[in-house]
C-alpha cells in the first residue's frame, strides 16, 4: 500500500475496505434511507393437482402383483323395486273417469233437439215433480224400402202422426206414474177448436201437442222425448229382444205380427207391432195397456245390472237410443238417464178415466169423464198419488 493510503494497482483489498460502488449507494440511499434494500421473494413452483390417494388402505385382494387369487364372495341380493298398486289404480280410475265424461258429453251433442216446449200467453207455471211427455210418431225418416216392408210399416202416409202419447210423472218422493193419452181424445186444440189430440201434432207438431196437453191436463210438462218406428226396433233388438208375457194371441196383418199367447220375446219388428195394433177386443184401451206395459219392461231391461255392466251392450244401446230420439232444446243425456232410473222400479200405470165415445165431424173420437179426470189430474198436479178408484188400465 501507498503512504497516500492507495493500494497498489496489483494488491488485492479485503471486502471491508472495498468502496461501495457508486450507483447502489446512490440508488438505495436516497430510497431507503435508513433501511436495507428489499430483497426480492422467492416464490414457490405451481404445483400439479394429484388425486388422493389414502396409502394407509391395503390394496384389494387379488389386485397386486404375487397376491393370491381372490376368494369368491357371496352374492348380495337384488334390492327389489317397490312397487305401487295404489299409484295404479289411481290412474286406472282416473282413465275411466275421463272416459266416461268424454262418452258422455258425445252422446249429449249426438241428440236431437227440436223446440218443443216453447213459452206461450197464459201458460201454466211450473207445478211439483218431474212431468214428461213421451211421444211415439209414425215417422219413416232414413228407412229404405225394405225396411218399411220388414217393419210393416205401410208406406208413407203424409205428414208425420203420433200412435202413442205418455204422460210420465215423477214424484219428489214415491212411485213414478205412467198415463196413457188416447190419442182419439176429443179437446180443445189452441186455434183450432175442438178435435182428436193426436191432430194437435199433425196441425203443429211437438209445439202444438205439447200446449194441447198441458191445457188439457193443467199440468206443466217439463220435458219432451219422441222416437220414430226404426229408432224403436232398433232398441229392441239392440237389447236383445222384450219378454212379454199375453193373455191372449194377437194376430194383426197390419202391424205384421202373429203372436201366440203366453210368455215370449219380441224382436224389433214384432215389438213394434205389438204397441201399434189394435186387433184386439178393446182396441185402443188394449193398445195403451200394451204400450204401458212394453215400455216398462224395455225400461227394466235397459237399466238392469247386466246392461250396465256389459260395455258391448250398453254403447251400442246408448247411441242407437240418442240417434232415434228427438227431444227438446233444454234436454241432456243426463235428463234422460234420469228417467229411465225413475222408470226402473214399480211403476203406477193408468190412463186417463173416460166417459164414453161419440161420433163427431173428426170421426169417432173417446169423450174423457171431465169430473173424474179434474181430480186424476189434480193428485198429480199437486205431487201426489193418484187415488185408488180413478185408475184404470
Amino acid at each position: 500500500m501507498r503512504r497516500d493510503g492507495r493500494p497498489d494497482q496489483g494488491q488485492q483489498l479485503a471486502y471491508s475496505q472495498r468502496p461501495e460502488p457508486e450507483q447502489a449507494t446512490k440508488r438505495y440511499t436516497s430510497k431507503y434511507p435508513t433501511q436495507e434494500p428489499p430483497r426480492r421473494q422467492q416464490h414457490a413452483p405451481t404445483q400439479q393437482p394429484q388425486p388422493y390417494r389414502d396409502d394407509r388402505r391395503p390394496p384389494p385382494p387379488g389386485r397386486g402383483r404375487g397376491a393370491a387369487p381372490r376368494a369368491p364372495q357371496p352374492e348380495r341380493p337384488r334390492r327389489r323395486r317397490k312397487r305401487h298398486p295404489f299409484r295404479w289404480f289411481l290412474v286406472i280410475l282416473l282413465v275411466i273417469v275421463v272416459g266416461m265424461i268424454a262418452a258422455v258429453v258425445h252422446l249429449d251433442n249426438s241428440l236431437n233437439r227440436i223446440d218443443a216446449l216453447t213459452a206461450y200467453e197464459g201458460r201454466i207455471g211450473d207445478t211439483p215433480g218431474t212431468n214428461w211427455l213421451l211421444v211415439g210418431s209414425d215417422s219413416r225418416a232414413g228407412l229404405s224400402e225394405q225396411q218399411e216392408q220388414d217393419l210393416a210399416t205401410g208406406g208413407e202416409v203424409g205428414s208425420e202422426r203420433t200412435d202413442t202419447i205418455i204422460l210420465v210423472h215423477v214424484p219428489k218422493s214415491g212411485q213414478t206414474t205412467l198415463v196413457s193419452l188416447p190419442r182419439d181424445s176429443y179437446v180443445s186444440i189452441p186455434g183450432h177448436g175442438r178435435d182428436k189430440l193426436n191432430a194437435s201434432f199433425s196441425l203443429g207438431g211437438p209445439t202444438l201437442l205439447v200446449q194441447t196437453v198441458e191445457v188439457a191436463t193443467g199440468l206443466h210438462i217439463d220435458h219432451y222425448a219422441q222416437i220414430g218406428f226404426g229408432g224403436f226396433a232398433a232398441v229392441v233388438d239392440t237389447l236383445g229382444g222384450i219378454d212379454v208375457c199375453l193373455e191372449a194371441p194377437i194376430s194383426d196383418p197390419l202391424a205384421g205380427i202373429d203372436l201366440p199367447a203366453g210368455c215370449q220375446t219380441l224382436d224389433g219388428p214384432q215389438a213394434l207391432g205389438f204397441v201399434r195394433s189394435r186387433a184386439t177386443a178393446l182396441a185402443d184401451i188394449d193398445r195403451m195397456n200394451n204400450q204401458r206395459k212394453f215400455m216398462s219392461a224395455l225400461l227394466k231391461k235397459a237399466t238392469s245390472a247386466g246392461t250396465l255392466a256389459n260395455p258391448f251392450t250398453l254403447w251400442p244401446l246408448a247411441t242407437d237410443t240418442v240417434g232415434s230420439l228427438k227431444v227438446d232444446e233444454g234436454d241432456h243425456i243426463w235428463h234422460l238417464g234420469s228417467l229411465g232410473m225413475a222408470m226402473r222400479g214399480e211403476t203406477i200405470n193408468t190412463t186417463v178415466p173416460i166417459g164414453g165415445f161419440d161420433d163427431t165431424e173428426s170421426g169417432n173420437v173417446l169423450l174423457w169423464d171431465r169430473e173424474r179426470a179434474s181430480r186424476f189430474f189434480d193428485a198429480l198436479a199437486n205431487d201426489q198419488q193418484i187415488p185408488e178408484d180413478l185408475r184404470t188400465g
